[in-house]
């Protein structure tokens, strides 16, 4: 979850503003939480407190967070599904779905458990197949990441679910890949961000500097990142510096409960 948040803020102030070089500040002051942060903390919160671990449930914490944090950069549909009485699923296919799944891979204690949670809370707002799909690959390639898939196992299992991962390469995508908020044009990009990274920190600069919606993604590649290469403490720090004090409060609650791969 700190590698979403992470991936979240230091992407945010290139958002409508990229930057298609990797030499570049990643941990700036004027960078700052978006939805991305918002929804994966909402998602925290019902996996460590809600009884019921249903669609109803989900609505009610998804609802809750984003209400108590107006103008975090929601989309339209999303938007109006926050202020309405009665939001239901909207059919979305929206990257939303995938930037905010990534406590579920942390919390599941096994396979089957990962797919019901994930559909759980997808199905709320993104019950569109491939809001889902997103969201499944998304929340697996974390899973297979925590439980010590090397990045060949985790190639393997993305590309059969986005065979186009097999034909990209870095300098396409930085000079050629557009703004897109779908999870078929979003998720890949960011999964293969991660696959060519070195590090934690490489990890955020591939992602940022193909441009895009630069926070999203970065938020998704970054999920995995911190699952396979632990965060290190500087950018755990940067985090709890850029968020409020309930958002830092969860963050230190959920790693007690579920743990945490920080290193030195």
């Amino acid at each position: 979850m700190i590698g979403a948040l992470f991936g979240d803020i230091t992407g945010s102030k290139y958002e409508f503003n990229n930057i298609r070089t990797k030499s570049f500040n990643l941990m700036d002051d004027d960078c700052f939480f978006t939805d991305d942060s918002v929804c994966t903390c909402a998602f925290m919160d019902f996996l460590l407190h809600s009884k019921e671990k249903d669609e109803a449930s989900a609505t009610k914490y998804l609802h809750k967070w984003t209400l108590a944090y107006p103008g975090r950069g929601y989309g339209g549909n999303f938007y109006h599904w926050i202020h309405s009485n009665n939001p239901m699923p909207y059919g979305s296919f929206g990257n939303g779905s995938a930037m905010r799944v990534s406590s579920v891979a942390w919390a599941a204690k096994d396979m089957d458990e990962l797919v019901a949670l994930t559909n759980t809370i997808t199905n709320i707002t993104h019950n569109h197949p491939e809001g889902l799909k997103g969201a499944l690959v998304t929340a697996t390639c974390i899973y297979m990441a925590l439980h010590n898939k090397t990045k060949d196992e985790i190639k393997e299992y993305a590309t059969k679910e986005y065979p186009q991962i097999a034909s990209f390469t870095y300098d396409d995508l930085r000079h050629n890949y557009g703004f897109y908020e779908i999870c078929q044009k979003s998720v890949p990009e960011a999964i293969f961000s991660f696959l060519i990274s070195e590090d934690f920190y490489d990890c955020a600069k591939t992602t940022i500097s193909i441009g895009g919606d630069c926070d999203t993604t970065a938020a998704i590649s970054m999920a995995i990142a911190e699952a396979y290469y632990g965060v290190p403490v500087e950018a755990y720090n940067f985090v709890k510096s850029h968020v409020s004090k309930e958002m830092s409060d969860l963050i230190e609650e959920f790693e007690t409960v579920y743990g945490n791969k920080r290193i030195n």
